[in-house]
């Protein structure tokens, strides 16, 4: 099976097969971006989350919070209101934190370089923490990551360790955050649309210049064959003329007064 008939296999499975994310669908917000990477032949989405502010409540180890050993709280992809912070906090048990997540995006790429157009796209609409990553098949993923994330704990053993007056201006920053993030996804919708047309137009100009090229071509050798042909009848006729002993074959045309 060569590259591009792998590719679409995998693109086929991965589409068709169901969503298992928490929400069980793709965010409204880079929903349009989706759709566009996927509409394309040589791209497609393998998962995605628009951006979020979470409130989990689980173990902290050392530095790093695991997710799957917590209970999550509160999840919105939109801004979050102070009273809906506090509802979920009364229900912490453990230690509880306030969390934004940035837009990460994962796209499975057909060729190097079609991941990095994607990757010059991101990093051109902020997404500076974005990567491309090759697997042991071949798979070429590019991963869109920013660094605006915020992560600040809460309470501690149920306990809650701030004030109601720093959790509103926290909330303040991460829907801030929530905002510019919304602005940079946006950016990249844009700035992808712009490189992929480019990118149509100059492999169209390429083909235009290979089919010329060849047309070129074509026509020199035709006219090569018709011009050697032309000698091969000029070069046979004169041996014929050279030969000719018979002289009753000679026409001459006169006068009808003659």
């Amino acid at each position: 099976m060569d590259r591009r008939a792998e590719f679409g296999k995998w693109k086929a499975q991965c589409l068709t097969k169901a969503d298992l994310s928490r929400k069980g669908s793709v965010d409204e917000a880079v929903a349009e971006l989706v759709q566009l990477l996927n509409g394309r032949e040589q791209f497609f989405t393998t998962s995605s989350c628009a951006g979020r502010i979470l409130l989990l409540d689980g173990c902290i180890s050392g530095f790093e919070i695991q997710k799957q050993n917590c209970c999550w709280l509160l999840v919105t992809h939109r801004p979050c209101v102070k009273d809906d912070m506090m509802a979920a906090l009364k229900k912490a048990s453990g230690d509880a934190v306030l969390k934004f997540e940035p837009l990460v995006l994962h796209v499975q790429c057909q060729q190097l370089q079609d991941a990095q157009i994607l990757h010059s796209v991101a990093i051109d609409s902020g997404f500076r923490n974005s990567g491309i990553t090759v697997g042991k098949r071949g798979k070429i993923i590019l991963a869109v990551r920013s660094t605006h994330g915020l992560e600040v704990p809460l309470s501690h053993k149920g306990k809650l360790m701030v004030t109601e007056e720093y959790i509103d201006f926290l909330l303040k920053i991460a829907n801030q955050k929530m905002e510019e993030n919304k602005k940079r996804i946006e950016r990249f919708y844009n700035c992808l649309q712009h490189a992929l047309e480019r990118e149509t137009i100059t492999n169209s100009h390429s083909k235009e210049k290979i089919n010329e090229k060849n047309n070129s071509y074509s026509r020199k050798k035709k006219r090569n064959r018709e011009k050697a042909h032309g000698e091969c009848i000029n070069k046979e006729n004169g041996i014929e003329l050279e030969n000719d002993d018979d002289p009753g074959i000679g026409v001459a045309i006169f006068p009808e007064d003659y």
